[in-house]
């Protein structure tokens, strides 16, 4: 007799964490990361209480522009608003036509 498991149907759905989906995930560790680094750089060369308000101000306006960018969506298309007509250039297809093939 066949043993049988249960499938999982999230595999098609992006990943999400903490209402982050898919590659913004990503987009929020190095947010994460970059602040880190510069608060503890600001924190070092120019004095603790500066360093932490660049921690958290980086840290938060990275998360913000993260959350921003997602509402655009998952994958974000440029729309270029107009109508563009491109003209059609047949004179290369009958010099194809000419040539002799072997």
């Amino acid at each position: 007799m066949a043993k049988r498991f249960a499938v999982y149907k999230g595999l098609e759905r992006p990943l999400v964490f903490k209402g982050f989906k898919g590659k913004f995930i990503y987009w929020g560790v190095g947010c994460l990361l970059l602040g880190l680094v510069a608060g503890s750089i600001t924190m070092a060369l120019v004095n603790m209480w500066v360093g932490a308000v660049v921690l958290v101000g980086s840290i938060v306006g990275g998360l913000f522009y993260t959350a921003g960018r997602q509402k655009g969506g998952l994958h974000s298309k440029s729309r270029s608003p107009g109508i563009y007509a491109h003209r059609a250039n047949l004179k290369n297809l009958q010099a194809y036509a000419a040539k002799k093939r072997i």
